[in-house]
């Protein structure tokens, strides 16, 4: 049955204010949305208790966003593979920005976006390959700070001019660009963590706990504040492939 108006006018300004700024109709009790920027198309409903309901085009997008809303059993929209239910319309705003940001980092996003840009792009020479590659991790980078909502991995620091793009399987020994512009084979670190982690000083384990290298003494971990118990949090199952790379191959033991 139709939404009610004050119920419409809700879900609506949610989706606008996050994003969704292409309103496609309502069909069956759900509103249809997309984004200019961002691959991704969501429908909106709500329970008759007022939750909000969200179905979404992309299963990538909603397996990222069960922290924020739980699958419910009904029936999807034509075009929708999962419907998660929320708990008020505040978190319908932060799962709405949260699988904003998602379709715009997860593979392959920052390929396809990659490939568009360098399209015409030489590479003869040294100096034009590194053009591409600058290229490249600049779009790698906005990937991250998408993925991460532009803070540390690790210690939670929300300043986007100091944060650092670090790939955990580095650019030169990936075998394609798919893997160096794979938003899984990065970790937004703050500077002192990224210096320790590409050097293999420190490494991340399946389920984001950070273990610090035995070659790095006590005092040194002190100073870099590698003392206390630290993790990633929002690690993917799909990092781990990358993570396990690191672990055999940079990780000094």
């Amino acid at each position: 049955m139709p939404l009610n108006p004050a119920t419409a006018t809700r879900l609506e300004k949610s989706a606008l204010d996050n994003g969704f700024d292409r309103g496609l109709g309502e069909v069956d009790g759900w509103m249809a949305f997309a984004s200019t920027h961002a691959p991704v198309q969501v429908w909106l409903s709500a329970e008759p208790d007022g939750r909000p309901l969200v179905a979404l085009s992309r299963q990538d997008v909603a397996q990222g966003l069960a922290e924020l809303g739980a699958a419910v059993p009904i029936d999807v929209p034509s075009g929708a593979t999962d419907v998660l239910n929320v708990e008020n319309i505040p978190t319908l705003g932060r799962l709405l920005r949260r699988a904003f940001q998602l379709a715009r980092s997860l593979p392959t996003a920052l390929l396809k976006e990659f490939q568009q840009e360098t399209a015409t792009l030489p590479r003869a020479t040294e100096a034009e390959r590194l053009v591409v590659q600058r290229v490249g991790q600049d779009i790698f980078r906005a990937g991250l700070m998408e993925y991460w909502e532009g803070r540390c991995a690790i210690t939670g620091l929300a300043v986007p001019e100091l944060l650092r793009a670090s790939h955990i399987k580095p650019w030169a020994d990936c075998e394609t660009d798919a893997e160096r512009l794979d938003v899984f084979n990065g970790l937004l670190l703050a500077p002192h963590l990224d210096a320790v982690f590409d050097l293999g000083f420190i490494t991340v384990t399946d389920d984001g706990a950070v273990l610090v290298s035995r070659a790095l003494h006590d005092d040194a971990r002190r100073t870099l504040g590698l003392g206390d118990v630290l993790r990633v949090h929002r690690l993917g199952t799909k990092h781990r492939h990358y993570l396990s790379w690191h672990q055999e191959k940079l990780f000094k033991g």
